[in-house]
């Protein structure tokens, strides 16, 4: 609640006029949120924490604030640099006039940040149409990166953290039964607790390897700029470092949960993939098991927050909008603990097929959210080498022994995923029957159906397309498409596409060949 400090409304009333910031015509923007008030002031912005007690944060003292302000920028200004710039005092002479960062005593501080148009936030890059693919291929570099410097927190405590926010959300939700439904929240208590028993094990694992770090703690759509067309990470948890000390996969968690109640799986799968293929180590595969745990708990703690701000509404149609919110995300957490059964698909063909194109389509219409794990040759013989994913290897990187290595791992994945919970998709050349044979295999050892699809073009298609992709993973040009031509697969007992037309008139091919089989598509 708010606490009755005379002197931060003098501040509050200060930052909001204009001759704060030494401009007397301009107009000033207030940000207001639950902890904090943000006054954008021409080309700068400054934030101060309001004198607030909430269960999970205190900031009622100015000393509490200000160590609030500092971890702010500590944390942040290593990854927003261009965003974050200092903290800097709120004085107050002994006349009584308050000034930023001039004589007199302190009375409040303010983080001073650099504005952004709200225009650039990818909430609304998304909502204008302007988000490509390669921005969220992007976005999951940036968030690996991230993870990677972020430092270790290694316990034997993984399952514990998720047991005491599952505890949270259920206390919570329990005293909401009005508005949550009794039995739907039985239902909700019951299927956490059981999907945490079952990943009890791997969460500790994970969190024994070093997979519990120091991370973000609030990745969602609004807490992601885009700036010089490169997403921006920025206003990270600062006041309670548990809360953001968590599993990187939890911490991804959120942006796929938001991702996808804004009904943009295809893009949620983009990052996912992405971020799972940006390291040789499979332990982030074996962790997919926890993601639909992952995925409800941040709908749940949503729903959760909704439901605080139901309390506190004073209209209406606040009332109306923070029911609507807490009902929505607890319908989707419950939708997140509804597993799909795994599935394997695999899509062969030479070079210039368009298989992987095909792979990142489907991919998002199979499996349990945001869809079915893409694996690509290509991209595993990157990793395989150490190399980025477009710079080229030459003819050594594709010698038999090699090529046993890359579809090696690209089985143990499989198979890893598969076990996990996960569909997958396997986008490779599977020239050799034993290398069709196997993927076969895998699937049948885990007990997933498999389909498998064999794209087919003529000659000059496949030198086109090979010959006009750029900054791809693949190293395939016209004298490849032409050497696969002189030996080709044998006994294809997979569905055989035409894939000599559009894009969408393959895609139509390919999904009536996976009705017909084994495949079962993800359906809302």
């Amino acid at each position: 609640m708010l606490q009755p400090r005379s002197a931060q409304q003098d501040v509050i009333e200060f930052l909001r006029g204009p001759g704060a910031y030494s401009l007397n015509s301009l107009h000033i923007d207030v940000i207001e949120t639950h902890a904090a008030l943000i006054f954008l002031a021409g080309k700068s912005a400054y934030k101060i924490k309001k004198a607030v007690i909430y269960p999970y944060l205190d900031f009622s003292a100015l000393d509490k604030r200000k160590a609030a302000c500092d971890r702010e920028l500590e944390i942040n200004q290593p990854h927003a640099p261009q965003i974050y710039l200092d903290v800097v005092p709120i004085c107050q002479a002994h006349s009584g006039k308050l000034t930023i960062g001039g004589p007199g005593d302190v009375v409040e501080w303010a983080i001073h940040m650099n504005r952004f148009s709200d225009d650039a936030l990818l909430a609304r890059v998304i909502e204008d149409g302007r988000a490509e693919t390669p921005l969220f291929m992007t976005l999951a570099d940036e968030i690996t990166r991230y993870h990677d410097k972020a430092a270790r927190i290694v316990d034997a405590t993984g399952a514990e953290r998720i047991s005491a926010i599952i505890a949270e959300l259920c206390d919570a939700f329990g005293s909401a039964n009005n508005i949550i439904g009794t039995r739907q929240h039985a239902c909700f208590s019951t299927e956490m607790d059981r999907q945490l028993e079952g990943v009890r094990h791997r969460l500790d694992e994970r969190s024994q390897r070093g997979y519990v770090r120091r991370c973000h703690g609030d990745l969602h759509l609004h807490n992601i700029v885009v700036l010089d067309g490169k997403p921006v990470l920025f206003d990270a948890i600062e006041f309670d470092e548990e809360i953001a000390t968590i599993d990187v996969l939890y911490d991804l968690a959120f942006l796929i949960m938001d991702l996808e109640v804004h009904h943009l799986r295809r893009e949620a799968n983009i990052v996912l993939n992405h971020y799972i293929a940006n390291s040789a180590d499979v332990t982030n595969i074996a962790g997919l098991q926890a993601l639909p745990l992952f995925l409800a708990c941040r709908a749940g703690i949503r729903a959760m927050v909704a439901l605080t701000r139901l309390g506190q509404a004073k209209s209406e149609a606040a009332r109306a909008l923070a029911r609507k919110e807490a009902t929505d995300y607890f319908a989707s957490a419950l939708q997140f603990l509804e597993r799909q059964r795994p599935q394997l698909i695999c899509i062969g063909g030479l070079s210039g097929t368009g298989k992987t194109t095909v792979a990142r389509l489907l991919a998002p219409q199979f499996g349990s959210a945001p869809g079915a794990l893409h694996l690509r040759s290509d991209v595993e013989r990157k990793l395989l080498f150490g190399v980025p994913e477009t710079q080229h290897l030459d003819a050594s990187a594709y010698t038999g022994e090699v090529n046993e290595k890359v579809y090696g791992n690209l089985m143990h994945k499989a198979k890893l995923a598969l076990l996990a919970g996960s569909s997958v998709i396997v986008d490779a050349v599977f020239l050799d029957e034993a290398e069709r044979d196997h993927a076969q295999a895998v699937a049948r050892d885990a007990g997933a159906p498999f389909d498998g699809l064999w794209l087919e073009a003529s000659e000059g298609s496949m030198i086109e397309r090979v010959t006009d992709r750029t900054g791809d993973a693949s190293d395939a040009d016209a004298a490849v498409v032409r050497k696969q031509l002189k030996r080709p697969a044998d006994n294809i007992n997979w569905h055989r596409i035409n894939a000599d037309g559009t894009l969408d008139q393959t895609l139509s091919n390919c999904s009536v060949a996976l009705i017909q089989g084994n495949a079962k598509p993800f359906r809302t």
